[in-house]
């Protein structure tokens, strides 16, 4: 809204559907007994919906279940209660959210703005796979699920069903855990429907905006030589035109670290050894190739290292 007398930036953050998992009992009641069918049976409906709508690629194979995660139909029915009750408040969360933003958009409308508004919407990096009950330095609350005076989470079974076809969670630096669905509203260079699949990042929303608004990004503020901006423009992108691309990107979480360089990921969990992935081809990183190209390894480990070091 650069040419808005009295241009306004909103920056939304939402702790849903992080946990604790909290949410209206209104909200819950709605989706309560819609996860009985279990997370084994969930999860391979919704990768077969991905493939379906596009949004991933029938080569790339379900991940194998997360080793902790039960089969379903092994557990009693007041266990599969008790993990029903967990994802539907997860969903209610969920559910909320996408109301309150709702009423943001009926807003920008209502106003006729919304057609000079550019919207950003950006989840959380991967499903939580956290049992915060069995954390001693969380606070622990006895009360209804779902209610202010329960602090649970969802827990590694449903976030695996969350971060379908991806392996591993949150805090881990494999598919699980870095991909961040990302949509972006502007009906003046956006076509309703596009889906662009070249690799950006978080770095690039900056100077998205910045190109947007034709302000230049300063070399020092305050006599002090700023660090230049490493993120690119995505406008190109959203012209559905070639936009410039990271030649690597890297990663380090808790120990987890990775690095991605055109079609190759290199990635490793804390303390485990390297894994090597073409992601153009395996995305849901099912196939290690670090023994198949041990000089690929070595080139992306050295990346790497140099880019920790930095």
């Amino acid at each position: 809204m650069r040419n808005d007398k009295n241009p306004f930036f909103l920056y939304l953050t939402y702790n849903a559907p992080h946990w604790p998992i909290q949410a209206l009992p209104e909200d819950i009641a709605k989706y309560k007994g819609k996860y009985l069918t279990g997370w084994d049976s969930l999860r391979i409906r919704r990768y077969r919906r991905l493939i379906q709508l596009g949004l991933i690629k029938k080569e790339w194979r379900l991940s194998e279940k997360f080793e902790k995660v039960p089969d379903w139909n092994g557990l009693s029915d007041a266990e599969k209660d008790k993990w029903d009750t967990r994802m539907a408040i997860y969903a209610a969360m969920i559910d909320r959210m996408d109301y309150s933003i709702g009423q943001i958009l009926h807003k920008l409308r209502e106003l006729k703005k919304d057609e000079n508004t550019i919207i950003f919407f950006l989840s959380d990096n991967g499903g939580s796979a956290d049992d915060v009950k069995n954390w001693n330095y969380v606070t622990q609350k006895s009360g209804e699920p779902g209610s202010v005076n329960s602090i649970d989470s969802y827990e590694s079974p449903w976030g695996n069903v969350s971060n379908t076809p991806f392996k591993l969670f949150k805090k881990n630096t494999h598919e699980g855990g870095i991909a961040s669905p990302f949509i972006a509203y502007y009906p003046e260079l956006i076509k309703a429907g596009t889906i662009n699949t070249q690799v950006t990042h978080l770095i690039d929303i900056l100077p998205t905006c910045l190109e947007l608004a034709d302000v230049p990004y300063p070399k020092e503020l305050n006599g002090k030589q700023l660090k230049p901006l490493e993120g690119f423009s995505l406008l190109n992108l959203f012209r559905n035109q070639p936009g410039k691309k990271h030649e690597s990107l890297c990663w380090e979480h808790e120990g987890s670290r990775a690095i991605r360089k055109g079609d190759w990921k290199l990635v490793a969990e804390i303390n485990s050894p390297w894994e090597l992935y073409n992601l153009k081809t395996d995305r849901s990183e099912t196939r290690n190739l670090a023994e198949k190209f041990p000089e690929k390894v070595k080139e992306l480990a050295r990346e790497h290292e140099a880019w920790s070091a930095k």
